[in-house]
């Protein structure tokens, strides 16, 4: 049993410092909340209105992955850095902070997924991500069931082959950016996690219509896609993931607090700055309370997130917990600063004006996805007291 204690600064050294500054200063320079604005809210009804992909910008993502964060996830063997959670969590949190529209967060969970089922397979996609490739988990029901196991793919045994996939993956995220699928499939006896690029014959995409203009979502139809027995990455996905899931969901943690933090301060600095009855509304103890309580919240989600972080760096038996803990607090700082943000901008908190909008909606996506806030404490119970 791991019992290691973890360290004070939560394992966050002077590389964790220097990636986070790295991040901060070249999204601060090639991603201003002018070009955001320009680039996914210029032309909103192509999105709402005619069903359109999202719109990003892949001369970033490129950008990105020449700064080699693709293989942050990755470890050694597959080309990459095998980097501590506890930096990636800060990288997240910077992108979530300019809310940027990429498959990063996709690409990074699938990453984590492959890299806990550690076969040939996965392996050999992991390189593939690290010289650029994108890709994104496709293993959710259409019930919304995000744990391990749920799953609407079946595989059928094709000998030599193979196997043939049929049936549908919902909820996938940036699947029209993706150029593979990380998906579970259930066999006779067996949950397979097996790797599909996007052009496969006989793989579609269908976009949901979700409100968050950072990314896309959709369900992909398999209908007869043929994978090589060399693209099967594990026959015990249910494990694989269970393996996974602590990072997803501090990945997932990690860019709601980077964008509640932008709400926050964006929200203080119009506080400070507009005047009601010939004082700024920070002035109001109506406004200064909500903005403190919101300080307070996002603070204790970040300190469950480094710690979460820290769990999965030393490989700890109560990351799981941890990761939990970390989803729980983060989905609930994202929701009542998120709320507090739009109503203290008064009557254009939730115009095209402004920009707390974009924040909102990836904030709102990100409390559900993997699980929101309720539902995390829900499995937290059954794994501190055990089911009822």
């Amino acid at each position: 049993m791991a019992i290691a204690t973890p360290p004070r600064d939560f394992g966050f050294g002077s590389d964790e410092e220097m990636l986070r500054d790295l991040a901060r200063k070249f999204l601060d320079e090639q991603l201003p909340i002018e070009k955001l604005r320009d680039l996914v809210a210029r032309d909103h009804t192509a999105v709402y209105e005619r069903g359109e992909p999202t719109h990003w910008d892949p001369d970033l993502w490129k950008q990105m992955g020449e700064l080699g964060w693709n293989g942050l996830a990755a470890p050694e063997a597959a080309g990459g850095v095998g980097f501590k959670m506890a930096g990636i969590a800060a990288l997240v949190e910077e992108l979530g902070r300019h809310a940027v529209p990429s498959p990063f967060l996709a690409t990074l969970n699938a990453s984590f997924a492959l890299r806990a089922a550690d076969s040939e397979a996965a392996r050999a996609t992991l390189v593939r991500i690290v010289d650029g490739a994108s890709a994104s988990l496709a293993i959710t029901d259409a019930k919304g069931n995000w744990e391990p196991g749920a799953c609407d793919v079946t595989a059928r045994d094709a000998g030599d082959a193979g196997v043939v996939l049929s049936g549908r993956a919902h909820f996938v995220q940036d699947a029209f950016k993706a150029d593979l699928l990380v998906t579970t499939a259930q066999a006779r006896d067996e949950l397979l996690l097996c790797i599909v690029p996007v052009d496969a014959a006989g793989l579609s995409l269908t976009q949901d219509h979700i409100h968050d203009l950072t990314r896309d979502q959709a369900s992909v139809r398999f209908d007869e896609v043929r994978v090589p027995a060399s693209s099967i990455a594990s026959r015990d996905a249910a494990a694989v993931l269970e393996r996974a899931w602590p990072a997803l969901l501090v990945a997932v943690a990690a860019d709601l607090c980077g964008t509640s933090e932008w709400q926050l301060q964006t929200t203080v600095e119009y506080a400070r700055n507009r005047k009601q009855f010939d004082h700024p509304l920070g002035f109001f103890q109506a406004v200064k309370h909500p903005l403190v309580n919101a300080m307070i919240a996002i603070d204790r989600a970040r300190s469950l997130l480094y710690h979460a972080a820290c769990c999965i760096d030393q490989e700890r038996d109560d990351a799981p917990t941890a990761a939990r803990m970390a989803k729980s607090a983060a989905s609930d700082a994202g929701a009542f600063i998120s709320d507090r943000s739009v109503q203290l901008h008064g009557g254009i908190g939730f115009t095209w004006e402004c920009d707390v909008h974009l924040f909102f909606k990836r904030s709102l996506h990100n409390q559900a996805l993997y699980g929101d806030g309720a539902h995390q404490r829900r499995k937290l119970a059954d794994l501190l007291i055990g089911p009822v």
